[in-house]
Parts: structure tokens; sequence; C-alpha cells
């Protein structure tokens, strides 16, 4: 597969990629700076044995693996799966409109809990959904739609996903290229921690309590941020926004922060402590053999479960090739699900990615860390991806025999596959209008992050998705047990 890959060229990329070749070089580094891999190395102490997942262990059960499948990348699709409308059976309990997270566990629920038969609805040629990952042609692993990290506090989500695959600790840790007081560009964690505000501005903070003062010499105090901005400068100072917010949020956002709700920059991140982790949740982990792997546990082997890919629900019901059904489960955009209304569009950002294999960078790495942030306004993209870091890489990368290296280059844009709600007023009070014809939807469960207009982590959806089929099992009805917003922030634009 190729991923969904368009490249800048010519002088606009030139004088883009200028600045930052002229600082760090060919290789992605920086002067002094050497990669380490974290394919080997975990989150340092007490933070590592945070993890629920202790030393090197691996937890979870990977029926296929178990039953002799060594293939490391994902399985052929069947070829039923292209069968467009055509062979299937003349009525389902469930119609699912989606592969993704939301879908299948609904599929899965309702064939283990009922006996349920389903038919699976995707219009791409792939199952996962937005977790899609493969294997490149060098052998990388890559997620198609993006870096995708799995972490949780809730038991009944770590439960839940370890039947359907093998599960390694991996504490996610993000690097980003932030200009210090004398306008050098260093390598600094995010969240900031001691660290960053030593490196950037000279601070000499050595304890919690001392970097708690430096913060609070620093932020204004603001009781009710009216804006982004003013959420931002009441949790890190003007020092830190400047140089590591502002910029970042105009380029995925395309809107400063004074233009955004107060709530998106009120979960800034910004610690006291040393623990480098990007997320503090006490089970973090990535799947062996990769998330479609988990999509392949959950769905097939069972001829209850039916799929077709590169197959539109909107133009199959419009030719009434739909089967009979018990009920409709929707996993798409509630917007396009009521365009025929008249209703606008509801605004999403989106990604592009621009890849590029770097031939045999210097100890194999072009950079220092999976991810590296470039919050700086002169550099184009948010952020780039090195995907040869983690450690579920197939065997040959994690022995060194694939030497060179995939990198991308992120970019925020409008248009697109919809990743990001983009949280204001004018899109809440429009989402409102849309969950209320929802609502009276005769037949139709409106189920998932694009039908309720909230960004989910993966344990999110998850949860979200099993407490629904919990209330079909209770109370007979495809419903939440709580609202989106119930299930706190997603990680978001990161």
């Amino acid at each position: 597969r190729l991923s969904a890959s368009v490249g800048m060229s010519g002088n606009a990329h030139e004088m883009c990629m200028g600045e930052f070749n002229r600082a760090a070089g060919s290789s992605g580094y920086f002067a002094g700076e050497r990669p380490f891999a974290q394919q080997a190395k975990r989150a340092s102490e007490p933070y590592g044995s945070m993890n629920l997942i202790h030393n090197e262990a691996v937890v979870g059960s990977d029926s296929l693996h178990a039953a002799g499948e060594t293939r490391e990348g994902p399985l052929p699709e069947p070829e039923s799966y292209f069968r467009g409308m055509n062979g299937l059976d003349d009525d389902y309990d469930l119609i699912i409109v989606g592969c993704g997270l939301s879908g299948c566990v609904i599929a899965e629920q309702a064939l283990k809990e009922f006996g349920y038969k389903s038919l699976i609805l995707d219009k791409r040629d792939h199952i996962g959904g937005n977790c899609y990952d493969y294997l490149d042609r060098h052998g990388i692993r890559v997620s198609l739609y993006g870096v995708h990290l799995f972490h949780t506090k809730f038991p009944r989500v770590r439960e839940y996903v370890q039947r359907f695959s093998e599960w390694m600790p991996y504490e996610h840790r993000v690097r980003a290229r932030v200009p210090d007081i004398r306008g050098e560009h260093k390598s600094v964690p995010v969240p900031p921690v001691q660290q960053a505000v030593n490196t950037l501005f000279d601070a000499d903070v050595h304890s919690e309590e001392e970097m708690l003062a430096w913060l609070d010499a620093r932020r204004p105090k603001i009781d009710e941020p009216k804006n982004g901005e003013e959420a931002a400068l009441s949790r890190v100072g003007p020092l830190l926004y400047e140089r590591v917010f502002k910029h970042y949020t105009k380029k995925q956002w395309d809107k400063y922060p004074a233009e955004l709700d107060a709530s998106v920059l009120m979960r800034l991140p910004c610690r006291t402590s040393t623990d480098d982790r990007y997320f503090s949740d006490p089970w973090q982990a990535l799947p062996a053999r990769g998330y479609t792997r988990i999509f392949e546990n959950m769905l097939l082997g069972d001829p209850n479960i039916t799929i077709r890919l590169n197959c539109d629900f909107f133009k199959a019901r419009e030719a009434g090739l739909l089967p009979e059904h018990g009920l409709l489960v929707y996993t798409g955009q509630i917007d396009t699900y009521y365009s025929a209304q008249g209703m606008p569009p509801l605004e999403y950002r989106s990604l592009r990615f621009e890849e590029e294999y770097v031939e045999e960078p210097p100890e194999g790495f072009f950079q220092e860390a999976m991810v590296v942030n470039h919050p700086s306004p002169d550099v184009p993209f948010t952020r780039i991806v090195e995907y040869k870091h983690v450690p579920n890489q197939p065997q040959a990368v994690k022995e060194g025999k694939v030497k060179g290296t995939l990198i991308a280059r992120e970019y925020s844009k409008a248009g697109g596959e919809p990743y990001y709600p983009v949280p204001n007023p004018a899109n809440r009070e429009l989402y409102d209008k849309y969950a209320a014809l929802a609502a009276k939807e005769p037949g139709v469960a409106f189920v998932g992050r694009l039908a309720s207009y909230k960004y989910f982590n993966m344990d999110q959806a998850i949860l979200n998705a099993l407490e629904m089929f919990d209330n079909l099992k209770e109370h007979g009805k495809l419903e939440p047990k709580r609202r989106p917003e119930d299930f706190g922030p997603g990680d978001g634009p990161k």
C-alpha cells in the first residue's frame, strides 16, 4: 500500500526547509545530539515502573498467531470483501456503517452476547478505520492515518483489547525543536518539564518546588479564561506559550489560540516533575503485530460477520441494495448522514503526510524520537514522525537489518479525512441541531467520534461502544451511557 502522501516541490519546499536543514543537517539531528532507539529504551524511573505492564513483558492473546500465523503485517483481505452488495444474505440483525473501532466493537459484542449477524460496510479498501497499519515496501510498520498510541485508565478497556492482541509496554515521549533565549533551536521534552525550562531559559530549576515557583512567577492569574490564549497563559505563562504552543496551535487549527475556545488550551500539559512521558495513564502499550491484527482477530473466522469494502453506504441505500435489518449502526459523520437537510457541514481539521525514505541515516535513525514537534512559525509542518523507533516493528527492523528509515512530515489542513472536530460555539450549536435529529431517527444508532462530533482516544471509543452495547442488553436500546464530553478531552492534535 501507498499512504496518501503529497510532497512539496520546487522553490517553495526549498524555502520551507532551508532553516531547518541548516540548523539540523540532513540527518535531522542538531549539533551534539545522537539518536536513541525507543525500541530498547523505556521511560526513566520511577515513571517506567508506573506502567502496569512491567519489565519487557508481553501480555494478551493473539489467536491468529497462536494458530500458526507468522506474518507480521496485515493478512491479505479475502476476495469476498470486494464483492460489493452481491452475495449477501436477505437479512441481518445489524448493518454497521464503518469498519473502525466503534463499529467493530459493536459487531463483536453483538455476536458474542446474542449471536447476532452483522453486515459491515466501509467505503475504504481496508478494515480497521483510522487505526489501520501495514508494512511498507522496506518492511517498516507504518500507520496509514498517522501515529496511533494506545493508553488507558479504564480496566475494562485494557482487559477487552488483550483478547485480540499481544501487547508490549511503550511510554511515548515527544521532543520539540524550540528556540532558546538566544534564538538557537534546542531539542526539549514536550510536555515541558524541568529540563525544558533549563535548556530554553537558563532557569536553573532542579526540584518540583522550584519548577512551580518558576511557573507561578510568570503565569498571570486568570480565573475564567475567555479564550484559548488566556487559558494557555494561565497554564504555562508567556515564555513557554510563545515558543512552544502559540504557533503550533496556529499550524494545527489555522487559528491562533485567541480564536479558539478556552477548553482547547486548558488541557495544555506542563509538569513540575521530570516525567517526560507524553501520557500519564497507568496502562500504555502497543499491539505487538500492529493495530490491524486487533481487527483481524475480532472479525475473521465467523460467518456471522460479513464485511464489504469499497462500498458506499449512501449509494447502496439510494439504489435500494441494503438487505433487511433490525438496526442500522452508523459510525460516520453525522452531518453527512443529514446532508439532504440542507444544513451546513461541521468543521474539521485534517492532515497531510509528506513521506521520505532516508537511506542509511547515521546510527540508523533520522531523529532522536519517534515524534519531534516543530512549533516555530518558520517551519511549515507541525511535526516529523519516524516509525522505526517503536518496539512493535517487525523483527528484521529491530535487528537492524533495515538500514534506512521512513519519516513523515505532518501538515494540518482543512478538508480531506475528518480527523479533529473544531471546538467553537458555532460548531457546538450546529452539532446540537444534528444530535436532535439523530435522537428522533428510527432504527438508527449513531456511534463513535464522527457521529458524536467528539475526538475520542482509542480507549474512549472502545469504552463508549461497550457501554452502548450494555444499554442494548439492559434496556433494549443502543444508546450512550454518558455524554461524549463526560469521557474528558481526547488527545487531539499532538
